[in-house]
């Protein structure tokens, strides 16, 4: 192995595979190092949806949409918090991500039909559809050995297949013996698969099991890394795209808004991205957000050691099912999109000075199990016996843990309101989002495609966590991913994209594959601007803002 590339990439997700590929594609030799065994990150672990506005799936069918009404979406969210020259250039780049991975790579972009936006009522808002799109199947067969050095699971349905995107995700036995006899898959995996082949085949050597852990600089400009081992590696370039810090505790309390108790991304995202950039004094900002999640608490872990937990995205949203905290009260719309339902968990009681809402318990009746399927069951198919159950919802309360008057009593509460189709204590079913998981199998115009009573026996409840897809917060960048030191002026030779970066959506989570949206956008603008700088003398002026395009 050479020691000196034109440029490095240190982590393999979207954002790393991307920047690699962008940076080979301009002709520079590029080494991607990843800490982890396992290639693909939390990626890898995804549903592999990416939320594009004004993308080629939703032109062809016949979607009018725009990157200018995305970016006044954006903006109508931002609570003050985003950069609009980012946000812009988040917006602007995704077509031109979609174009260059179907150049470049085997993959090929297939719209998810009819997937809102998390806030569609707000301006610029598509309540129909038409931004979170997601690769074909992907077959691993020509990946050789890497195939089997991919995290995640093996999942060969795409997301249109599956519950959420209005199948039953259950294929038939016929197509997928043909889909196991090809190598196909879909998913976060599809996404890695299909960027990591590419890289391959344009020469970027790559290693795992290699962590990171100091920048090598000269004159203030970054040219190298040094390992874990000692080694060093020189570069013209270094693109971070190490992932969050959501697994260091210490990392975690000094700069989350509040808590979260079960991190479910990649196990290697611990922030050393982020502390060798504040070695050499990166300015950072966004740090604390995340792009919040709760999640149902499952026994077992993955392949990398993660929790095996579950997002609750929907089965909280549907008919007969309403999210409760400890005292048995519930506290928000459980319909919400997940990241704004974080807020939810974040609320801090004044007089007990602590968080009253975590945890929480998912609660859901036979109604649902019969009408929907949870947890990847077909609709009256099987609860996993990891749910906790009973005859009753006192009995249900008890086993729980809950006071169970206070239990029955919110619940008779709800249901009342549920019966009438309304929810004026959270106003659950207002949004076309709320409506939406429910909605795919019955009325997505009805309040009732997420509001029924939970009554009819017997009854389920299960732990649910505040969790996190990914930290998003870290260095600041500006539109091409060049890192800005304190000082707001470029630090040489260092690049970053995904989250281990300032995101530039900020607080926002517009839709589904908005965490994807900024890796594979900033993956492209700071691989190509790693390539194109690399020729200029370590420590020169950089104008930042140039164009990545």
């Amino acid at each position: 192995m050479p020691d000196t590339y034109d440029v490095v990439v240190l982590g393999s997700g979207a954002a790393g595979l991307t920047a690699a590929l962008a940076a080979a594609v301009e002709g520079a030799s590029v080494a991607l190092f990843e800490k982890a065994d396992l290639v693909g990150g939390t990626t890898a672990l995804s549903g592999g949806t990416i939320w594009i506005p004004g993308n080629r799936p939703a032109r062809e069918a016949g979607i009018e949409d725009s990157t200018e009404r995305g970016l006044e979406y954006l903006l109508s969210l931002s609570n003050g918090m985003i950069l609009e020259e980012l946000a812009e250039a988040l917006v602007q780049g995704g077509p031109r991500f979609v174009e260059f991975v179907e150049e470049h790579t085997e993959l090929r972009f297939l719209l998810v039909g009819g997937y809102p936006d998390y806030h569609p009522e707000h301006p610029g808002g598509l309540p129909g559809g038409g931004r979170s799109i997601e690769v074909d199947l992907f077959s691993f067969a020509g990946l050789g050995d890497w195939s089997e050095r991919i995290g995640g699971d093996v999942r060969r349905l795409l997301i249109r297949e599956m519950p959420l995107g209005g199948g039953t995700g259950v294929l038939p036995a016929a197509v997928l013996a043909e889909r196991e006899a090809a190598g196909l898959e879909g998913l976060g995996r599809a996404l890695v698969g299909g960027l990591l082949k590419s890289c391959l085949d344009h020469g970027v050597h790559l290693e795992t099991g290699r962590r990171a852990v100091r920048f090598v600089t000269a004159d203030g400009a970054v040219t190298g890394v040094e390992f874990e081992d000692s080694a060093i590696v020189r570069a013209g370039a270094v693109v971070l795209a190490t992932g969050g810090f959501e697994y260091d505790p210490a990392l975690v309390r000094d700069f989350l808004r509040g808590p979260l108790t079960r991190p479910v991304g990649a196990t290697s995202n611990t922030g050393d991205g982020l502390r060798m950039a504040m070695r050499i004094g990166a300015q950072l900002g966004n740090m604390r957000e995340a792009w919040w999640s709760p999640v149902v608490r499952v026994p077992g872990v993955r392949r990398d050691g993660g929790p095996a937990d579950l997002l609750s995205s929907r089965e909280r949203a549907l008919p007969g099912a309403i999210m409760v905290n400890r005292h048995g009260e519930r506290f928000g719309n459980e319909a919400a999109n997940y990241n704004a339902l974080g807020g939810a968990f974040h609320r801090l009681d004044e007089s007990r000075l602590d968080y009253r809402n975590v945890p929480a318990y998912l609660v859901f009746d036979q109604s649902t199990v019969d009408r929907f399927g949870v947890f990847g069951a077909a609709p009256g198919g099987e609860v996993p016996g990891w749910v906790r159950s009973a005859p009753t919802l006192e009995g249900l309360a008890e086993a729980l843990g809950l006071p169970a008057g206070t239990l029955t009593a919110t619940a008779e509460r709800f249901n009342a309101d549920a019966r009438t189709g309304t929810d004026p204590d959270f106003a659950r079913g207002a949004s076309l989002f709320d409506r939406f998981p429910g909605g795919r199998l019955t009325d997505p115009a009805s309040p009732f495609a997420t509001l029924g009573p939970v009554e009819t026996p017997p009854f389920y409840g299960a732990e649910v966590a505040i969790s996190a897809l990914g930290t998003k917060g870290g260095p600041r960048t500006d539109t091409d991913g060049r890192v800005l030191d304190v000082d707001g002026d470029v630090i040489g030779g260092l690049y970053a994209a995904g989250n281990v970066m300032a995101s530039p959506s900020g607080m926002v989570y517009g839709g589904a594959g908005a965490t994807l949206a900024v890796a594979g956008v900033w993956g492209l603008r700071a691989g190509r601007a790693a390539a194109r700088d690399r020729g200029a003398q370590a420590g020169s002026p950089v104008t930042p803002g140039r164009s990545g395009s």
